[in-house]
Parts: structure tokens; C-alpha cells; sequence
């Protein structure tokens, strides 16, 4: 008895210890992914507070957490253990946002004149101009072939890894000619597209491009930086991931991305103050911090019609009409993953730059910028990654290493975390888009849209 009461004296307080370690380093982002993400699934993709409780919160550790909506003041919480306790609050056209530092109040304030600017499509044209859908399809498509892909994908086939299927969508030379969901979904459903949303990020810097209003290739507009090594790095560095600011991109630990991600207010002030570890251009590094700072440079370039200009200048253009980035509590767009959209305006997305910038005949973008965006960055060590999109192009000297080696070398696409896809292959005239949850290695991308372009006569 002697000695378990000795191990007892010695283990309680290390495991009151671990607790409070726990609670203090990983409770804050429990509880803030998980009432950021109830509160988005519900007012935003127009879900259940309990589908997204059980679909994007029920694997450990984030089911540790305990999500409230609170439907009167239109917010969810969260606590782990009831600690660590985080709110998130919707506002119309903005989506949700985490309370952090900010008062409630001062960030519901921030809203001002916002005006959605809304398209209605036309139900008897057909998409992207309308909500109308062919019901033939273009000489050369295996449609019953293509359909039994798509269904598919759909079926998990490997049950030890998670991996569902919620929209695909197949685009070829314009035409829509085949679209699925699962029983949750619909054409008209919002879907968080994560880090799909930083290509959307190069989109706007595509339209200040186009329009003459930006140069990317002189120093970034960072105050901050004026005096130091930082100075040197450009807006293309940012845009390329290769600024050398430091960054940790981890999401299984505490690291800049989930301290950034969960517990700052000011997400790109958050990733501007890191300090330099490299040259600019001297090393490429993924970094959602890097697309926050270009979000914060938006909002600095854009001023009063900030809000405004996404929807003004691209969604409506394109007649996108679910779209909602959703910004940190200091009011810029978490241009690095916030953004909601159906599968339909995502695919709209993507046909934009398979028509190389060319919208019915505005240019939205221009050709140029299209073809900067897909040239591979230096260092990326498969020339998988251009400007805000990543790339198929393989390895310079051997491009048969690439990311997905049964699909062509053009292939470029938007990602998001948990199988969120926007696939453009020009050589293909096609556009896919596959959007679900899964974990890693959990969905075959590789063979999906393999088959995909299969399905077309060569």
C-alpha cells in the first residue's frame, strides 16, 4: 500500500500536469475549429449542427470538444472539457468568424455597407450562363462509362481509411456534362473548399493584374518590412510560397498554421511578423500564412470597396452565386482556406482559367497571367507548384515523377484539405471538380481522374 500510494502521489500530479498542458496548447484550436466549423456547416453550407458534429468533428481529438449553436444569436461555441472556450459568429454575406480579441460587438460592426450583388441565372440557359443542363452529351464521351466512375467514387474502398464523396462535377469544352452528390448535397449546397480558396486568392490579384492596378513583381506593400532582409521579398515570392518568411504548416501539433488558423484575430498581421529563415526565391515552402499576407495586401490596395470586390469583380462576372469568404475577426479574408462555394460555382472557377482568363467575352483575367500562374516554381521539387495552384508538371528532369502520374503533364488544379478538388486539364478540355472528406491516402485522386479522361475518345 506503501508504494502505490507513493506512485499515486508522484503520478496525479503529472497527470494534472498533462492536463493542463493539453487543455492550454491544444484546447483552444478543439474548441475553435469546432465552433468555427458548426457555425459554418449551419449558416453557411445550410447543414445540421449535429451532420457537422458528427462528420467534420467526430475523430479524436476533436471529438473531445463540446459544440453548442445558439440559433437566436445565430453563433456556435465550444470547449474542451469546458475550458479553452472559443465563440464564432455568422454575419450575412461574411459567413463566421472566431471571436479573438476583438469584442463581439466590434466585429459584428465591421460589416458596414456590404452589398451581395447576387446574379440570377436564367433556368433556361444553360450552365455556366444558366441553372439548365443538357441532357445530351458531345460525340466522343463514354457516358455510361464515365457514369460508373463517377458512382464510384461515391463508394468507400477502403473502409480503414475514411473517405467520402460528397459532389463531382464533369466539365468538358464548357459543357456540364455530368454531376453527382451524395444524399447530403446538392447543386445548390455550399462546400468549404479549404485551400482550394487560395487559388481564388491569385484570382484577385489576377483581376488588380489585369486591370492595371497592381505589379507583383515589385516589393510587397508590407509596412513592417521596411529596414530589414524581409523588404526584398515580392508579391510573386508571396504568391509562389518562396518569400523565406518562417512558417510551420503542421495541423497534427500547435504550429504557426493552427495559432494563426485558431487563436489570432489578425491572421495576415499574424504571418507578416515572422522572422526570415531564407533568401526570397531560395527555397519553396507551402505556407497558408504566405496567402493570408497577400489577403491583408488586398485589403490594404482595395480599401473602402475591399468587401466588395470579389463579388463585384469576379463572382458576379461568372455568376457564381453561393460564394462567401469568410474573414478573421480583424476583418480581412482568410484568403488561405475560408472560402464556401457549390460545386457548380467551384467548376466556374476552374473553366475561368481553362478559358484562359476569357468569361463570354470579358477577360477576367488575362491569358498572361493564366500562363504565370501555372509556370512552376522554382524549387518545388516536382514542379508541383505554380501560383497559388498546384501543378502536374513533374520533376524538370524526369516528369514522369509527379503528383499524379497516370494524368496529364497540364494538369493543374485548386486543393483542399480532405479531398477538396478543382481539376483543370487543357489538354482534356476538362474540367472536375470532387469534393468530400477523407482522410490522407483515403480517396485514389490519381485513378479517379484517370478514368475520368479516360471516358473521352482519344
Amino acid at each position: 500500500m506503501k508504494i502505490l500510494k507513493r506512485i499515486l502521489w508522484v503520478l496525479i500530479p503529472l497527470l494534472i500536469a498533462a492536463f493542463i498542458f493539453f487543455v492550454n496548447h491544444f484546447g483552444p484550436i478543439i474548441s475553435g475549429f469546432g465552433a468555427k466549423g458548426v457555425c459554418s456547416c449551419v449558416y453557411v453550407g445550410n447543414r445540421t449542427a449535429q451532420s457537422a458534429i458528427d462528420n467534420e468533428l467526430g475523430a479524436f481529438p476533436l471529438s473531445l470538444g463540446t459544440f453548442e449553436l445558439n440559433e437566436l444569436e445565430q453563433s456556435a461555441t465550444g470547449s474542451v472539457f469546458g475550458f479553452a472556450k472559443a465563440k464564432a459568429i455568422y454575419r450575412k454575406g461574411l459567413g463566421c468568424t472566431l471571436v479573438r480579441d476583438l469584442s463581439e460587438e466590434e466585429i459584428r460592426e465591421q460589416q458596414g455597407d456590404l452589398a451581395l450583388n447576387i446574379p440570377t441565372l436564367s433556368d433556361t440557359l444553360y450552365w455556366p450562363q444558366g441553372t439548365k443542363i443538357s441532357d445530351t452529351v458531345p460525340t466522343g464521351i463514354d457516358l455510361e462509362k464515365l457514369i460508373s466512375v463517377v458512382d464510384q467514387s461515391f463508394k468507400n474502398s477502403n473502409p480503414e481509411i475514411p473517405a467520402k464523396t460528397r459532389s463531382v462535377i464533369v466539365v468538358y469544352k464548357g459543357q456540364m456534362i455530368y454531376e453527382a452528390y451524395s444524399a447530403d448535397f446538392d447543386q445548390y449546397a455550399a462546400q468549404l473548399g479549404w485551400s482550394m480558396t487560395k487559388s481564388v486568392t491569385n484570382m484577385l490579384f489576377g483581376v488588380l493584374d489585369q486591370q492595371g492596378r497592381f505589379d507583383i513583381h515589385k516589393p510587397a506593400p508590407i509596412v513592417e518590412w521596411k529596414g530589414d532582409e524581409r523588404a526584398k521579398i515580392t508579391t510573386d515570392h508571396l504568391l509562389r510560397m518562396s518569400s523565406g518568411l518562417h512558417w510551420e504548416e503542421v495541423y497534427s501539433n500547435v504550429s504557426t498554421a493552427t495559432n494563426m488558423l485558431y487563436t489570432s484575430a489578425n491572421m495576415g498581421d499574424f504571418a507578416l511578423n515572422q522572422k526570415a529563415t531564407g533568401k526570397p526565391d531560395s527555397e519553396w515552402y507551402y505556407s497558408s500564412g504566405t496567402t493570408n499576407i497577400l489577403s491583408k495586401i488586398l485589403r490594404d490596395e482595395l480599401g473602402a470597396s475591399y468587401y466588395q470586390f470579389a463579388q463585384d469583380e469576379l463572382f458576379s462576372k461568372l455568376g457564381i452565386t453561393t460564394a462567401v469568404i469568410e474573414p478573421d475577426a480583424g476583418g480581412t479574408h482568410v484568403g488561405s482556406s475560408y472560402m464556401w462555394a457549390s460545386a457548380r460555382d467551384w467548376a466556374r472557377l476552374g473553366q475561368l482559367y481553362l478559358n484562359h482568363g476569357n468569361w463570354f467575352g470579358e477577360q477576367i483575367v488575362s491569358p498572361e497571367w493564366v500562363s504565370y500562374t501555372v509556370q512552376p516554381t522554382a524549387n518545388a521539387p516536382k514542379g508541383e507548384y505554380g501560383a497559388q495552384w498546384w501543378l502536374n508538371a513533374g520533376e524538370s528532369a524526369n516528369p514522369a515523377n509527379r503528383l499524379l502520374k497516370d494524368v496529364p503533364v497540364d494538369m493543374y488544379m485548386m486543393d483542399g484539405y480532405e479531398g477538396q478538388r478543382v481539376f483543370v486539364i487543357p489538354s482534356s478540355h476538362l474540367v472536375v471538380v470532387r469534393l468530400g472528406q477523407n482522410k490522407k491516402g483515403g480517396f485514389d485522386h490519381n485513378s479517379f481522374l484517370s478514368s475520368v479522361i479516360d471516358c473521352i475518345e482519344k
